[in-house]
């Protein structure tokens, strides 16, 4: 999803348990602490190392074990720098979030997260953002088989939807990097060029991305959605 105005970031980020935002870090710092002061509390990567580790995520998560009644919100700063074990080690707080918590990870490459952290969260670019300008962060794995889904006609589905159903790993994780890289893709070329024919398969990319967040079956909605 983009939005127009980082203004809006305070008000996105309160309607969701798990948010990630692709922009600027520094931007997002200032605007999320003057609009939620006390309630808002930060992540970053730990300077020495530029990493944030599975203990550092340990060590924020434990905070959220308080009986507030009132939101709070927990933003980890240049997600990226999370090492895969400290993104599975969030995962596990978000499986059963309370309803006044509020988790976002600021990145200006979303792509570069774990699937099955882009899985849980809701996606948000800023459209003003350098992050429509940078080149699309997934593998090059990840990105051959978006545009693949982009270009596949019925045929071309079929094939595409055994593959990635057969994946050992959590399919629908990594079906929704696809479909999610897709998503980027279109967009950034539309914004990037202004020709309307990169918004024709939104729409369906879109649903196919609501319907697998919503445990849809894979093989199912990757061509039932698309054609």
């Amino acid at each position: 999803m983009f939005f127009d105005d980082l203004r809006n970031l305070p008000q996105l980020a309160q309607k969701t348990n798990f948010a990630i935002f692709a922009v600027d870090p520094s931007q997002a710092k200032t605007t999320l602490k003057k609009a939620f002061k006390s309630q808002v509390l930060f992540l970053e990567p730990e300077e020495k190392s530029g990493k944030i580790s599975v203990e550092m995520v340990r060590d924020f998560t434990a905070l959220t074990g308080s009986k507030d009644t009132h939101d709070r919100f927990f933003i980890v700063l240049n997600a990226e720098a999370l090492n895969p074990a400290a993104e599975n080690a969030f995962l596990k707080n978000l499986e059963e979030p309370a309803p006044h918590h509020h988790f976002v990870l600021v990145t200006k490459t979303p792509s570069a997260l774990l699937p099955t952290v882009l899985s849980r969260a809701q996606v948000f670019y800023l459209k003003e953002a350098n992050a429509l300008a940078q080149p699309v962060a997934a593998d090059d794995k990840i990105k051959a088989l978006a545009k693949q889904l982009i270009t596949a006609d019925a045929k071309g589905l079929i094939a595409l939807s055994n593959d990635l159903s057969k994946k050992k790993d959590n399919p629908r994780a990594y079906a929704l990097a696809v479909v999610g890289t897709a998503i980027e893709i279109l967009y950034k070329s539309y914004f990037a060029t202004g020709q309307a024919k990169f918004l024709k398969k939104l729409p369906k990319l879109l649903t196919l991305y609501d319907n697998l967040q919503q445990n849809g079956h894979v093989k199912l909605h990757l061509v039932a959605d698309m054609l």
